[in-house]
């Protein structure tokens, strides 16, 4: 065989297989497809504290509390948002306790899929226990709420049915704080984020009305790569 034929023939297949991978990426399933594999949110130097006294005046709430879902998609993903972040290590719950409050009310088709993102959003037990060893609580201040261009894009390129309906997301930026205790100082620390939820609200079904209706979770982006 020509060896210039041979490396034209790979060449076009490797050019088809990426197309292919590229369709598939915008086209199908946008939300899962893009947010790859996400680090579990450990303690790090960056969350060191520093000794500057905290600034926030309210702590997390003693309990996780349930996520209303008869909301404007806007208001559900500002709420989803805001329980990913809100914990407090010292009030007797587990990082399960707040992932299962996002769990109940993600969409069938994702759950399995959704807590698996939620758990990378959370502490491991292991650091846990060692953020509270320093009476360690958290919480998000929001900046910024859109529906990036990305989601908009894929919207408009899919095929019929491709798409959940009433499918949407919704780009967070803003920023993560966490107060605690340092050899007996409060300390507080803090650092930018950004991230994409991906969510379906329908009109049909319980609660909904004029200007709400019943939302569900589907998908998380990788914390820190979200849709622009």
């Amino acid at each position: 065989m020509d060896p210039a034929a041979d490396r034209r023939r790979r060449f076009l297949i490797a050019a088809v297989a990426g197309g292919l991978a590229l369709l598939l990426l915008v086209g199908v399933g946008i939300y899962g497809l893009l947010r790859g594999p996400a680090p579990s949110s450990t303690p790090g130097p960056q969350d060191r504290p520093s000794t500057t006294a905290p600034a926030h005046p309210d702590r997390a709430p003693a309990a996780p509390e349930a996520i209303p879902q008869n909301l404007t998609p806007e208001a559900f993903a500002r709420s989803i948002a805001a329980a990913l972040f809100t914990w407090d290590t010292t009030s007797g719950n587990a990082p399960s306790d707040y992932a299962q409050v996002l769990a109940d009310v993600a969409h069938v088709s994702e759950a399995d899929a959704f807590v698996g993102d939620v758990r990378a959003y959370l502490p491991t037990n292991d650091a846990w226990a060692q953020l509270r060893s320093y009476a360690t609580t958290q919480w998000l201040s929001i900046d910024r709420v859109c529906v990036p261009d990305a989601w908009e894009t894929a919207l408009a390129q899919a095929a019929p049915n491709q798409m959940p309906h009433g499918a949407t997301a919704y780009t967070i930026e803003g920023t993560r704080h966490r107060e605690g205790t340092w050899h007996t100082e409060p300390v507080e620390a803090s650092r930018p984020v950004a991230f994409t939820i991906f969510l379906v609200c329908s009109s049909d079904a319980p609660g909904a009305g004029a200007r709400t209706g019943w939302c569900e979770v589907l998908r998380l982006s990788q914390l820190d790569a979200p849709l622009r």
